[in-house]
């Protein structure tokens, strides 16, 4: 059996609007704009930022065109309006546009196939017997007879490489005034860090640089200044990467260069522990990966997360009935659904706003009827719950064709909604109208693109 190793990238799920807003800041504070960022912004990091991202958030130049205009032709024809600055209706705003994101890539999953649900009944979806110790994730095509499941052995897990310095009293003064250099050399690449010890600098304030100056170099490391029971500090380093190769005899090495004594204080250089490949059984059969996430048969993407150890067998890695596969996926955007109901209940409770509610809610109540006959019933909450096993039954009897429809008809009502909440959030906020364009005579502000993006900034100057 093949495998091969699958660079895997994360990224903050993130709308366009908001991460071309950080992206143009970051840029634009190299130069002479400032700006204030508000705690809004604050809070879509916080609440979302770590959120992972999916293959639904990659998109064609035309559909990022597409985008772009309807932003642009919906700041053409909306008013000039002021926001409430109060928190809580610019957390509103954001709520609204992450569970509309949420919901469109719900339906874009549902559609990866097609636009009939009915075609999930040709998907093949992997499943692991234990997610916890290995996720798995089908990324081959849908018609290859070829493919079986596997039992795999977790044996070890790749680990990164990790140099931790030597544990030092954080409140004296072991740094000599001056400007410090050390060498980091990595497989590809060598850089030079230099840092200055100012009159004052304890030895806290000198490792805490060090790791400001490591993490913005944005190289592949993450440093951090820990403590021990006595309150002693040492400054930390550790590889995002994980494994190495065959001519590899580290991922990072640090050398002193001219500042021997300061580095040697810290003690940097040291590797604690040694990054390593994880070491795997496929059907009995012993492999290792740089990684811990990795492709097998160019098929499946597993992801380990726990040795043999702890579980004791082997986990088996097979496929979902197909009718669990549709099961899956309706959840799913009966969660989204419920997602959005939750942020529209809140802020009608909050402002007395129900816009938002009043609209998802009519789409959930067209459907109500027809969706008990296949056990999806609303409850007091106005939140649709599954019963995956009515559910199973409806789409496999005689009226399968119709709870197909019904179905369809109710996600491509959500996808239309979706779309419009996520252009456009703020027309569910309460705000003041300051002024109306004139009518057949609007224009485009282009600095103004996006009133959501542009309430993360509180001021520029």
């Amino acid at each position: 059996m093949d495998f091969y190793t699958l660079p895997t990238e994360r990224h903050r799920n993130m709308d366009c609007f908001s991460y071309c807003f950080v992206a143009y800041f970051k840029e634009e504070r190299r130069g002479c704009l400032m700006a204030r960022i508000d705690a809004a912004y604050n809070y879509l990091l916080s609440t979302y930022g770590k959120a992972t991202g999916s293959r639904y958030d990659s998109h064609k130049k035309s559909e990022l065109r597409s985008l772009y205009n309807n932003i642009i032709k919906t700041n053409k024809e909306s008013p000039l309006y002021k926001i409430t600055q109060t928190g809580d209706v610019k957390e509103f705003a954001i709520d609204i546009k992450a569970n509309a994101h949420r919901m469109q890539n719900v339906i874009a999953s549902l559609n990866a196939d097609g636009n009939d649900i009915s075609s999930m009944l040709r998907k093949k979806v992997a499943v692991s017997s234990d997610e916890s110790t290995v996720s798995v994730h089908y990324v081959g095509d849908d018609n290859d007879t070829d493919q079986s499941g596997f039992d795999m052995e977790v044996i070890s897990l790749a680990k990164p490489q990790v140099n931790e310095g030597n544990y030092l009293k954080r409140n004296d003064y072991d740094f000599e005034e001056g400007a410090f250099s050390f060498d980091l050399d990595m497989p590809t690449n060598s850089y030079e860090f230099q840092f200055n010890v100012k009159l004052g600098d304890n030895n806290f304030d000198v490792q805490n640089k060090i790791a400001r100056l490591i993490n913005q170099s944005d190289i592949g490391l993450l440093a951090e200044v820990r403590l021990d029971n006595h309150g002693q500090s040492a400054l930390r380093i550790e590889s995002k990467q994980t494994g190495l190769a065959a001519d590899e005899d580290a991922i990072f090495s640090i050398h002193s260069g001219t500042s021997w004594n300061e580095i040697n204080k810290l003690g940097i250089a040291h590797v604690t522990s040694p990054a390593s490949n994880s070491i795997f059984r496929l059907n009995g059969q012993e492999h290792s990966s740089l990684s811990n996430t990795f492709t097998i048969n160019r098929s499946f993407e597993v992801t380990m997360h726990d040795s043999a150890e702890a579980t004791g067998s082997p986990v088996h890695i097979g496929f979902m009935a197909n009718t669990a596969a549709i099961s899956n996926g309706i959840r799913d955007m009966l969660s989204s659904y419920n997602g959005l109901v939750d942020v529209g209940q809140k802020y009608a409770s909050l402002h007395g706003s129900s816009k938002l509610l009043n609209e998802v809610s009519s789409i959930g109540g067209y459907f109500t009827d027809s969706f008990a006959e296949m056990g999806i019933i609303k409850d007091d909450r106005g939140h649709f719950q599954l019963n995956s096993e009515q559910l199973t039954t409806a789409i496999n009897g005689e009226d399968a064709r119709k709870h197909f429809n019904t179905l369809n008809q109710f996600k491509d009502n959500l996808s239309h909604e979706a779309n419009r909440i996520a252009i456009d959030p703020m027309r569910y906020i309460n705000k003041v109208i300051v002024e109306y364009k004139n009518p057949g005579k609007t224009f485009v502000a282009p600095y103004a693109p996006s009133a959501y993006a542009g309430m993360l900034i509180d001021q520029a100057l």
